[in-house]
């Protein structure tokens, strides 16, 4: 289809993942001859979860946060059952996940990406793997839950699939885009 510019509508398909039991794999190795760090925040500012959000997020329409109360923000950052962790690629933050275990039983991967700048670097599958064993090591967590959609990452879903986790539900939305979309489809089951 044609390129989308910003201001028009965009049809998307949200993908709803769940992992019912923990890997039994190892996680991937860890991408030689890179500096790395895995960094949990205590009491993160809410400012430096929308620099990470807006890093990672701003290609692929991750805007929900930046139209919220800031007082809601702060509530989920502030929960105790919500963890952020970064990851810092030489010496600058790379990318990041959410840990949400605010419901009994579950662990959901409220956020996961890298920066532009990180991606091609063979950092997914590793990065990935260590957000699923950390879910997995938090107290009671009997399943683990994530969503992608078809505006994310092209590769997103199938690796969360080839990492363990199968697709339990879509449904389809629209959004208006912010930024051009050099192309555009809705590809079924992505």
């Amino acid at each position: 289809m044609a390129p989308k510019r910003p201001g028009e509508v965009a049809h998307y398909v949200v993908t709803h993942l769940e992992m019912a039991a923990r890997p039994s794999g190892p996680i991937p190795p860890v991408p030689s001859g890179l500096s790395l760090a895995l960094i949990g925040a205590a009491d993160p500012p809410t400012e430096y979860f929308l620099y990470l959000y807006r890093a990672v997020g701003a290609e692929y329409e991750w805007t929900d946060w930046l139209s919220r109360p800031r007082a809601e923000l702060e509530g989920f950052l502030s929960d105790p059952k919500v963890e952020l962790f970064s990851l810092i690629l030489e010496g600058w933050p790379g990318g990041f996940f959410v840990l949400d275990t605010r419901e009994t039983g579950r662990c959901d991967l409220a956020y996961f990406g890298l920066v532009p700048q990180a991606v091609g670097r063979g950092l997914s599958g590793w990065f990935l793997g260590t957000a699923i064993q950390m879910g997995w090591d938090r107290l009671g967590a009997g399943r683990m839950t994530v969503n992608t959609n078809t505006l994310d990452h092209p590769r997103a879903l199938a690796l969360y699939q080839k990492m363990g986790f199968v697709p339990v539900g879509r449904e389809e939305k629209t959004r208006r885009l912010t930024r051009a979309r050099e192309s555009w489809e809705l590809p079924g089951g992505r």
